[in-house]
This record gives C-alpha cells, structure tokens and sequence, in this order.
C-alpha cells in the first residue's frame, strides 16, 4: 500500500475528509520530512508507512479534543502534531514551540513549501512563551502530566485546557496532579494501523 493510499484510509478511519488536496499536502510534508531528516536526525522512525501512522494519523487523533482557536503545540520537534492538525485546521491558528534550532529551521521550510498561513514556528523555551495566551496546549510526550501542568499552564487563557498525548493509561501521572488540576478526559484512542495503547489526557482548572 502507498504512502497516500495509507493515509487516505486513516483519514476515513478517523472521521475526517479524505480529499485529494488535504492527502497531498500530508504526504508532501512526511516527503519533505524524510528529506530533512538523513541530514538533521529529526526522527527515528524513517519508514513511510510508519510515519503515515506513528507521526500523522497518531498526531490527528487528537483532534477532537481541541478547543477554541489558539492552539499552542508545546515541544513540537518535527511540528508534531501541530502541522498535521494544522492541515485538517485552517481555521484554527497553531503556534509550534521549540528550542532546538535544527527543528526550527525545518518548520520554517515547512510551513513555507506548505504554504501554512495559520502555523508560526517559535523559538523559545515554554516558560519564556507570552502568558495567558492560548486556547488549548497540547504535547505529545513531553512530560509527565504534573510537570506538563507546571511549564503550560501559565500559557493558558481562562477556560483553557491542556491536551496531553499518552500511550499507556498515565494512572500514576493522574494521582501525582497537583491542585488545582483535574483531569477532566481520560480517552483511549484508536490510532488506524497502530498496534499499541494510546490515550489523550485533558487537563483543566
């Protein structure tokens, strides 16, 4: 099965549009990530049909626990999963935080070749990102949740939420929260083609 063939059934699988332009650009950026990565080491997984799953269909699983408008990817690396929610997303803006330069000046290509008018890479350590800020912060595998509470927190709005991206249920990570966090969604995700535990994690105040 081809890179495209693949990412059209996991679009489906997952409830959103498989069209040819939305397919097309996905695979341009897993295309241009491949490209970048024999020279800057972005990711160890390297396979194109891996990374339809472990990094696209994986990253828009989360979709439907977005909220509001600004939406604040923390640790993005490759733009994971900033871009590819980006892409199913064009009304929402995403910023895509990082300190590592290499990874910046990938996401700067990336969001130039893919044309992504509401994607601004940053370069930053979160706690140096504008404060109350953000309708939703999202990680995937950044931290355990208390620590993820501590460092993103401070960037949300009122009424804003945090999306952590997990694979095992985070049960330990659930009970070390401080107040005054609660986890308000604790789902198990199906990711299309992916034979391993993920959960998503909403974390509010």
């Amino acid at each position: 099965m081809d890179v495209e063939q693949r990412l059209e059934d996991g679009l489906v699988q997952l409830g959103l549009p498989a069209d040819k332009a939305l397919v097309d650009r996905l695979a341009s950026y897993l295309r241009l990530l491949g490209q970048w990565n024999r020279a800057y080491n972005l990711t160890r997984i390297t396979g194109p049909e891996d990374m339809v799953v472990r990094h696209l269909l994986d990253s828009l699983s989360a979709r439907p626990w977005l909220a509001g408008s600004r939406i604040l990817d923390a640790g993005t690396g490759a733009g994971l999963p900033g871009i590819p929610l980006a892409l199913v997303e064009p009304a929402r803006h995403f910023t895509l935080v990082d300190s590592v330069g290499k990874k910046l000046r990938f996401l700067r290509q990336a969001v130039l070749e893919l044309g992504l008018a509401n994607v601004t890479p940053l370069q930053a350590r979160l706690e140096d990102c504008p404060a109350d800020s953000m309708d939703t912060v999202i990680s995937r595998a950044l931290a355990s949740l208390a620590d993820f509470a501590a460092s993103c927190g401070p960037l949300l709005a009122p009424g804003g939420r945090l999306v952590a991206m997990k694979g095992r249920h985070p049960g330990d990570e659930l009970a070390a929260l401080p107040a005054p966090w609660r986890a308000t969604a604790v789902t198990r995700v199906q990711v299309p083609g992916l034979d391993a535990e993920r959960h998503i994690v909403v974390l509010e105040r």
